[in-house]
């Protein structure tokens, strides 16, 4: 096991002279090694684009397959639960059976399950399917990054995370994007033509360019911490996703937050004990490994927190339509895709921890625009600042953070790796979404209070429960809904600002822990 604070591109002794570890060979032609490149994001992007399809097309889904509000969440939410809940333990499957041959398996599964979802007939076989996409997600998204991190020389490794980092941080404003182009001109159920189209490419890419690799080892596989490292995800995930919609205290928001905390002591508990962990939790003393998880963690949860109520704010306050609101998104992925890969660069020559500290400053700065400039007056103008600087804050910190979790594991154990990073980035958006979305709608709820007890009981209920069932019944109103919708509105901007600088202060938490905790030893100076 590596010390707290030695080189991260290394590995343990102990994995350098074990017989029983199949070396992992770099990619030689580097044609090949671009191809390879080329196919793991295209794989990367179905599944992210797959994660924000789903939330443009409620409307649509309500009403051609009379889903009720509680199985359209389940619907969304089940595909990000049943993927984070499978991560690790499939990353360390496709370490030890095969990365190419999970990432095939997984992109099959995953393009039948579109398939079967494209064509549903009624919520509970769309929701199925989606569960069913969920698990083929999991089965792809890590061994992308781990084939990535195994093909690639060490002086070129950086920079290919960069551009991996990039389409993960951009593919859900593309997927957005695409989707609300779908529902605005055909129909929701072409929402999946997208992700199968980059599942074909991507399965006849990698079965062309991408050579197995797989770890043998001596110990069998740690059955135990991939159950407990699913029930402790999964709970946690569960948890975030019910809390702010039905309530904190509700038995099946209980009943994730117990399995979620329960599952990970125990997950801890058993990683310490077994010979051969899933996931050695003593790497988290090293302060790279430790500093860039939490820094994904916080990144991701601001930033899905940021989608949640910008796109709400341009579809319900400015009244744009599902397509003009997501090109509201690309900006952000514009200037964020771009420095992703060039991040590397910036890191070599300034040093990562502090492009990490000026990244994740800029994003700071980022949400508190975000929490001060936003009007109804001002239109879209009021949020552009915003999304410009978190777009450049997350482009500075995206790339570092994951080569720090990366290069923390070994060459062996990069499936693990991978998922870790893919676990971490999943759990902050699920934790940014709820905790962003519950002080939004609190904010919103007592902004609409006063206008709401004007109101008979039941139309009073209907216009604190969000601004959109607030749209839905202005019209009858009469004459009394032109000064309700305004004070929706209106609302729904004081939430928002509220939301934001609670995110803010999550951010400045970060700044401080870079600050105090950040890699040292990943530092390097333009001059060495």
């Amino acid at each position: 096991m590596n010390p707290p604070d030695a080189p991260l591109s290394t590995m343990d002794e102990h994995s350098l002279h074990d017989p029983q570890v199949q070396a992992l060979t770099v990619v030689a032609d580097r044609r090949q090694r671009r191809l390879i490149l080329i196919a793991m994001c295209v794989g990367l992007v179905a599944v992210i684009a797959s994660m924000s399809g789903l939330n443009v097309a409620q409307q649509q889904l309500a009403a051609d397959l009379d889903a009720t509000q509680n199985m359209l969440l389940w619907i969304i939410n089940g595909y990000t639960m049943v993927l984070a809940a499978l991560l690790l333990p499939v990353g360390a499957i496709g370490d030890r059976w095969g990365r190419k041959h999970i990432l095939l398996a997984g992109l099959v599964v995953f393009a039948v399950a579109s398939i079967a979802a494209a064509t549903a007939t009624s919520a509970m076989v769309l929701l199925m399917a989606r569960l069913v996409a969920g698990a083929g997600a999991a089965m792809i998204m890590p061994v992308t990054l781990s084939v990535v991190t195994s093909s690639f020389p060490d002086d070129e490794r950086a920079g290919a995370i960069g551009v991996w980092a990039g389409f993960a941080g951009a593919g859900g404003i593309l997927g957005l994007f695409f989707s609300a182009a779908m529902v605005d001109l055909v129909s929701w159920r072409w929402l999946f033509a997208m992700p199968l189209t980059l599942c074909a490419v991507s399965f006849v890419m990698t079965s062309v360019v991408v050579k197995n690799s797989r770890e043998v080892h001596e110990h069998r596989f740690d059955l135990g911490g991939g159950l407990l490292s699913a029930v402790a995800i999964g709970g946690l995930v569960l948890a975030f996703h019910e809390g702010p919609e039905h309530g904190w205290a509700e038995p099946l928001t209980v009943l994730g937050i117990v399995a979620g905390v329960v599952g990970v002591l125990a997950f801890v508990w058993w990683e310490l004990r077994h010979p051969a962990p899933l996931l050695d939790v003593r790497l988290f003393r090293n302060r790279a490994l430790a500093s860039g998880s939490t820094n994904l963690l916080i990144v991701f949860a601001v930033m899905f927190g940021l989608f949640l109520v910008l796109v709400q704010f341009l579809q319900a306050v400015l009244g744009y339509s599902a397509l003009k609101a997501a090109a509201g998104l690309l900006p952000m992925a514009l200037i964020l895709m771009p420095l992703s890969s060039q991040a590397p660069k910036l890191a070599q020559r300034f040093g990562t921890r502090r492009l990490l500290i000026v990244g994740t400053s800029v994003v700071t700065c980022g949400l508190v625009a975000s929490a001060t400039l936003p009007s109804i007056d001002g239109g879209y103008l009021s949020v552009l600042p915003a999304l410009l600087l978190i777009g450049l804050g997350m482009g500075m910190v995206m790339t570092p953070s994951t080569v720090a979790i990366t290069e923390a594991l070994p060459a062996e154990k990069q499936g693990v790796a991978s998922a870790l990073n893919d676990t971490v980035r999943e759990v902050g958006g699920a934790i940014g979404v709820a905790l962003l979305g519950s002080v939004l709608s609190a904010g919103y709820r007592s902004g609409v209070a006063d206008v709401a007890a004007t109101l008979p009981p039941e139309l009073g209920d209907v216009v604190k429960g969000g601004i959109g069932q607030t749209l839905a019944v202005a019209p009858q109103l009469g004459d009394a809904g032109a000064p309700v919708v305004a004070a929706a509105r209106q609302a729904f901007v004081d939430g928002w600002h509220q939301s934001m600088w609670v995110g803010a202060v999550i951010a400045v938490g970060a700044v401080v822990l870079l600050v105090v905790r950040g890699p040292k030893d990943m530092e390097r100076t333009a001059g060495e």
